[in-house]
């Protein structure tokens, strides 16, 4: 079993809260997580057709079968039941932990129904740290407790990659060939057209794949819009869809506090390195290593690691990129109390001096050469040179 990194702060929320929304993509393991971390509580799936409709037809009495609180798993198929929880969260006599997929729907009925009532927690899909057995921090304690032997520790780099972290087809890599064809077939056929009721999902779909060949790069969704032939308003629409969903992430830029011009789009990344290399039709580790795509796909990994990693703590990372309209850049701005520290992250085994040019820049501009930076690459050594940190993949 791999112990997810997000059970100690799960427990300290349920405990400290009134009741706890669990959200995540599809299949990152929410139900798993929820069942195993409260084993006696009842638990009931709104996906049962015989559970959904009682919950619809007459709530009051569905909620009063569990009088100690319960296990509410697939919340966002009866949203409307948010309504008459709000009543009884406010009594504060029972606790539920909720889970449900991340879709706009649900987070427009938790704001009106329930804000500040539940304490908000997002599952990713599985990261390095958990399947390579590493320690797991307990809030309640305020110490990392190490988890026990690695479940698949030591997997290449390539692997990694294309095998992503959504738990079945890392654990069940014989089911990698279909997997990922099946979840975006799932999530387009059903999924997308209850939330945008998209009749053209052939265009949705070339939309996905061009998202996914843009993984890493700057937005520009007139160019998108082109491509897919739609207009830019509905790209705007499909991808808060996506980020709502789970699928994708927007890194917005960082522009405070100077006075040079900088870029102000943001970029696209995909949370998921195994669903991206599927949708630009990678299937094996050895297709990827000289695929032309990848070296964002690598920069792609490394920013899901990093924000799955803040998620699992239980905060909304505050990470973010930098650019220049001479296209100085640094790939990643990290929060370390008042500062942001500089990551650059670039594939290749060999560290040559023109990498420093953006850390060097952003030293410069922060007006603090001091400031600890660092560089990730795909190497195995690790060292310093020029005050950067040189940082192996392996770190992640």
């Amino acid at each position: 079993m791999i112990l997810r990194h997000l059970t100690p702060v799960l427990k300290a929320r349920f405990a400290a809260a009134r009741s706890v929304l669990l959200t995540g993509a599809r299949q990152t393991g929410k139900t798993t997580l929820a069942r195993q971390t409260f084993p006696r509580l009842p638990y009931s799936s709104l996906e049962n057709p015989e559970d959904r409709s009682f919950a619809q037809e007459d709530p009051k009495a569905f909620l009063a079968q569990f009088p100690g609180g319960a296990v509410l798993d697939e919340i966002h198929r009866v949203p409307s039941l948010l309504s008459t929880l709000q009543g009884i969260i406010d009594e504060g006599e029972r606790k539920f932990i909720l889970t449900g997929s991340q879709n706009i729907l649900l987070l427009e009925k938790v704001s009106q129904s329930l804000a500040g009532r539940l304490a908000l927690l997002t599952l990713p899909p599985l990261t390095e740290r958990e399947l390579s057995g590493r320690p797991v921090y307990d809030p309640a304690k305020h110490l990392f407790a190490h988890p026990g032997k690695a479940p698949l520790g030591g997997r290449p780099l390539m692997d990694r990659i294309v095998q992503g972290g959504y738990p079945e087809p890392v654990t069940k890599p014989k089911t990698l060939s279909f997997w990922f064809g099946d979840y975006i077939r799932t999530y387009v056929e059903r999924d997308v057209r209850m939330i945008l009721n998209v009749k053209d999902t052939l265009a949705f779909q070339r939309f996905l794949a061009l998202c996914a060949g843009r993984s890493g790069q700057l937005l520009n969704m007139a160019s998108l819009a082109n491509d897919v032939g739609i207009s830019p308003g509905t790209v705007g629409h499909w991808l808060s869809v996506l980020q709502a969903g789970g699928l994708v992430y927007l890194l917005p830029p960082y522009h405070e506090n100077f006075n040079k011009r900088v870029i102000k789009s943001p970029k696209l990344y995909f949370l998921d390195t195994g669903l991206l290399c599927r949708l630009i039709g990678i299937r094996h580790s050895r297709e990827l290593k000289f695929h032309p795509l990848v070296g964002a796909i690598f920069e792609t990994y490394v920013v899901s690691e990093i924000r799955k990693n803040l998620l699992n703590l239980g905060r909304e990372p505050e990470l973010f990129f930098w650019r220049d309209q001479h296209g100085v850049e640094v790939d990643l701005l990290l929060l370390r109390g008042a500062k942001r520290v500089p990551l650059e992250i670039k594939l290749g085994q060999t560290v040559s001096g023109d990498l420093f040019k953006g850390l060097r820049r952003w030293k410069e501009l922060s007006g603090d050469k001091t400031l600890p930076a660092c560089l990730l690459y795909g190497g195995e050594s690790e060292y310093e040179r020029e005050g950067v940190t040189i940082k192996s993949y392996r770190s992640l």
